[in-house]
């Protein structure tokens, strides 16, 4: 997916939220073609919520801070092991990982020389978990990028918004200016002690949605600081809102680009912006030790399909248990849908919307001169399948075997003929178009 520098920043410029006063550097503009060219991610939420295996929003229950912050003297995960995560999500066919640094109960999974509530200082393990992982990542040669938390159910400094109510904090310290410098002196460890980080993953901006009075985030001064310490780190915010200035690509949670099932996509348009989407394996995103409700491979593979159709990332989550495993049933999954993109990745790697909307029997997919048919939806009976496209066809395959396709083009539309229903979890068909 190659997109012409001069002609992205011409479409930014007509959305003058994302463009008044930012302007991305070359480098940065080259690293969202290749975040947009990867199609596949993995998320990793792990942390201290862990050990009570119910999920990363735990603490909002109303548990005493103090009395969380205890789970980080048993926090001894003796099973991690980052190149064997690394090369089962490389296996997968996954191009990066998005790791959650920090999340709103406010333990630091990394060496932060601000805080003492950090894996090196609070936990018995004293190592640095995303050290490790970055070297995993460079040696695999898989993209690295960090989720972080703007929000913290801790800190006596952070203004208390409306989640993390009741877990003791007193009120009587909030001061943002304090939190700023905290957020922007981890900022820049992050960025400056773990190598090349492709993206930072902001949370949390709705914390403050229902105050009485709007909420200054100085996201330009967090933005700022982090394109003047890296300019080609790319800045997503999962603020379900329309991107703002100086955000680098556009998140949809739980939601394809342009859907709104969980109604938080409510104010959310659809961006020129590089897209991702993320999701979870099962329900949750930290580990749950009751939810075995995962989605089968079968599902997931389509849910890649159907967000690369609309020109989207898929961020497909991992919950690893409290003793540094990934669990069994994840792992499977990422082994299934790697046997799938080993074979058919070509297909969604590096493509675009096709611009053709969804068919009754799947969704398309485009790179250049050739459309790729995935075939997703049940078929009745055997015969034909209609691709409403008008422009010259010069050959159609089956991609799994090369085989040739009969097909007829008629009334701008292709028609090709099928002997038999496929079974496949998704039958790719190649149709190449003259120049």
């Amino acid at each position: 997916m190659k997109r012409c520098i001069a002609a992205i920043l011409a479409a930014a410029a007509m959305f003058p939220a994302l463009a008044q006063e930012y302007v991305p550097t070359k480098e940065n503009i080259e690293a969202r073609e290749a975040f947009a060219d990867k199609r596949f991610g993995v998320f990793i939420h792990w942390g201290i919520y862990s050990m009570f295996a119910q999920g990363e929003w735990y603490m909002n229950r109303g548990v005493d801070a103090q009395e969380y912050a205890k789970a980080a003297g048993g926090f001894y995960p003796a099973a991690f092991n980052a190149r064997e995560w690394v090369q089962a999500i490389k296996a997968s066919g996954a191009k990066y990982i998005c790791f959650t640094t920090r999340h709103h109960d406010g333990f630091s999974m990394f060496d932060t020389k601000v805080s003492d509530y950090d894996i090196m200082d609070a936990s018995p393990f004293k190592r640095d978990i995303v050290a490790e992982l970055a070297e995993a990542c460079r040696d695999e040669g898989i993209a690295l990028h960090f989720y972080y938390s703007l929000l913290d159910w801790t800190r006596e400094d952070y203004p208390v918004g409306r989640t993390g109510l009741n877990t003791g904090r007193r009120g009587d310290s909030q001061d943002y200016d304090s939190y700023m410098r905290f957020m922007k002196h981890q900022l820049t460890e992050l960025l400056t002690n773990y190598g090349d980080i492709g993206a930072i993953w902001f949370d949390g901006l709705w914390d403050h949605d229902s105050d009485p009075q709007p909420f200054d985030w100085r996201l330009d001064e967090i933005y700022s600081h982090i394109h003047s310490v890296d300019p080609s780190c790319l800045i997503g915010n999962n603020h379900h809102l329309t991107p703002f200035e100086g955000e680098d690509f556009q998140m949809f949670e739980r939601d394809l680009p342009g859907e709104n099932t969980t109604g938080w996509a409510a104010d959310q348009t659809v961006s020129t912006l590089p897209l991702e989407m993320c999701q979870t394996m099962n329900g949750m995103w930290g580990y749950k030790v009751e939810d075995q409700n995962y989605k089968s491979v079968d599902e997931l593979i389509r849910l890649i399909v159907r967000a690369a159709s609309k020109g989207s990332n898929l961020l497909l989550n991992v919950g690893p248990q409290p003793d540094g495993n990934l669990p069994a049933a994840a792992v499977e999954r990422l082994a299934g849908i790697g046997r799938w993109m080993e074979q058919f990745g070509e297909s969604v790697y590096g493509t675009d919307a096709s611009g053709i909307p969804e068919q009754s029997w799947g969704v398309t997919t485009r790179k250049g001169n050739v459309i790729y048919m995935h075939l997703i939806e049940p078929l009745e009976g055997v015969g034909s399948v209609t691709l409403p496209v008008g422009t010259k066809v010069r050959s159609v395959k089956a991609m799994k075997d090369g085989a040739s396709l009969k097909y007829k083009v008629s009334d701008g539309k292709l028609f090709v003929e099928l002997d038999k229903t496929p079974a496949d979890v998704d039958y790719v068909i190649e149709v190449h178009l003259k120049d």
